[in-house]
């Protein structure tokens, strides 16, 4: 009878639920980035990222070599009951050198439960869409640019002639059960990675 008035009901277990999936959910993106990776290891993420993506997209190579700057975040993880979070790092690379590194944060609520991982690569085609996005103290999708989601299916070929944004996105390599490609919400932040 005691213990009875200390377990939280009807709505006092909802609230503590989501208490407690928020912290967890949120404590995958403070992890990642009070570990975060070095350069070198982003670098290397990234170049397998890329290898995956030419592999996987017919066509790739070409439209690459268009772009006047690449974001290439690889193996970008979220985790969600209910309320989902996502964190990511990954290389912005121009004329196939890297020049910095970025994360990925991004929240979202609705009916959603489980983990994924995906490879993100997004492409600048113009120079201004490059330049606006370097010069953002946080890059929000969506809002500070809009990201023309791909979708290649089999048998498919992704082609610079056809496609025309100045932002293009793609999402491949998705593992998990959530697979949601939205980059909606989605904010870039640059990083330091000086030491």
């Amino acid at each position: 009878m005691y213990l009875r008035s200390f377990i939280p009901t009807g709505r006092g277990i909802n609230l503590l639920w989501l208490a407690v999936i928020t912290l967890l959910v949120s404590g995958i993106g403070f992890a990642e980035n009070a570990l975060g990776a070095a350069a070198e290891e982003i670098d290397a993420s990234a170049n397998v990222a890329t290898r995956r993506f030419y592999k996987q997209v017919a066509g790739a190579e070409e439209f690459v070599s268009s772009a006047k700057g690449l974001l290439i975040m690889p193996s970008v993880k979220k985790a969600a009951f209910i309320i989902g979070g996502e964190y990511g790092e990954g290389a912005l690379r121009i004329g196939g050198k890297t020049v910095s590194y970025y994360n990925i944060v991004s929240g979202s609520i609705g009916f959603q439960i489980g983990a994924e991982a995906k490879d993100i690569i997004i492409a600048f085609m113009t120079k201004e869409a490059l330049n606006g996005f370097r010069a953002s103290s946080g890059w929000e999708a969506g809002v500070d640019g809009n990201v023309a989601l791909i979708t290649i299916g089999a048998g498919e070929r992704v082609d610079t002639r056809t496609i025309k944004d100045p932002i293009v996105g793609f999402v491949f390599d998705v593992k998990g059960l959530i697979a949601d490609i939205s980059l909606k919400g989605a904010k870039f932040t640059k990083l330091d990675k000086s030491e």
